[in-house]
């Protein structure tokens, strides 16, 4: 397959820019994979579109203020660092701009006494990578830093500046490890009046785990779809989560999956153990596209995703290429929002 089967057209003024007024109140396209239809409602319609007994699977990774604004040192040029993954007590894996400013052995400074934090370039790598040893000047806690002076990592495609509000906004309100770069953005919609309102028709949830990376932005470059790499991500599921998860499959009870981070979660876990969830931790690189067996998935609540990316080849993975497409068409026509603050689908 190539990219381009995963094309389509999206008129810039769609691309949400900010979050709507209160969560739950985003329209919401449901999507039917057998009669190949679709109809329009609200996220807050949620409980009346679940059946009791359904299982809700969410994933509780909390996004880390990662984006650094600071100078370097010590000629005081303005730098910029996205912290993309900690590879140990010092080392980060991160994203530094200028690049070609910024070789090993170079320095910069983010924030104020007494949380200023101090990154030294430690290697280079392709498309801007670098890793960066970085401290606290004062000696105390870098995850303290980091939330004082960071910014929430919003996605390239929202054109302006984070602001204070994004920071409870660019979080959904079960998150809870800290690890992510970039949110869950299916959990966005998520309101505890809805999720208590779930609960309230018989609709069980179950928390995991996957901290996501920057990753779920690169786009395919590659001339073959199924060529494509997914970079790794750390997840874990808990034994409760896990014995929720499995009861349900025995049970015949549909999983839904929050987001596309949880679904790979699970079929991750599920391809590596004969189909069945169980407690572990590792990390996935699994990439989803048309013809993967799901063994797990039974729904699939997200977000309106790019063109020609692995995110919507996914979607196309559970519900059929050519039925997603002539969905996303018909969310353009009726004037749904696209991307992280955008609209959802659910697809039964």
């Amino acid at each position: 397959m190539h990219p381009r089967e995963f094309d389509f057209e999206l008129p810039e003024h769609l691309i949400a820019q900010e979050p709507a007024t209160t969560r739950g109140a985003s329209r919401l396209l449901v999507v039917d994979r057998h009669t190949r239809s679709w109809t329009h409602h609200v996220v807050g319609d949620l409980p009346s579109l679940l059946t009791p007994g359904d299982l809700l699977v969410v994933n509780d990774s909390r996004v880390v203020p990662a984006r650094l604004l600071g100078h370097r040192d010590p000629s005081g040029g303005q730098v910029e660092c996205l912290l993309l993954r900690r590879l140990d007590a010092e080392r980060w894996d991160a994203l530094m701009h200028p690049g070609q400013k910024m070789k090993p052995g170079t320095h910069a400074r983010f924030g104020e006494p007494p949380f200023t934090l101090i990154a030294e370039v430690l290697s280079r790598h392709t498309f801007g990578r670098r890793t960066v040893r970085l401290a606290r000047q004062d000696g105390g806690d870098v995850d303290e830093a980091i939330d004082r002076v960071g910014h929430m990592p919003l996605p390239p495609y929202i054109k302006r500046p984070d602001e204070p509000g994004d920071r409870e906004r660019y979080q959904t309100v079960y998150a809870r490890a800290r690890g992510s770069v970039a949110a869950p953005t299916a959990g966005l919609h998520l309101s505890a009046r809805v999720l208590q309102a779930l609960a309230s028709r018989g609709v069980d949830r179950a928390d995991l785990t996957l901290h996501v990376g920057y990753g779920t932005f690169k786009p395919i470059r590659t001339e073959q779809v199924e060529e494509h790499a997914i970079d790794p991500e750390a997840f874990e599921i808990s034994r409760e989560a896990a014995g929720k998860i499995s009861r349900a499959q025995a049970e015949r009870r549909r999983v839904i999956a929050v987001g596309t981070t949880t679904t790979r979660t699970l079929e991750t876990v599920a391809a590596a153990h004969n189909g069945e969830v169980v407690a572990s931790a590792g990390e996935s690189e699994l990439f989803i596209y048309p013809g993967f067996r799901f063994r797990v998935l039974g729904g699939l609540l997200t977000n309106f995703h790019l063109p020609q990316s692995s995110l919507l080849v996914l979607v196309c993975a559970f519900a059929g290429r050519e039925l997603v497409l002539d969905a996303y068409r018909a969310a353009v026509a009726e004037g749904y929002r696209f991307y992280s603050y955008g609209d959802a689908m659910l697809i039964l």
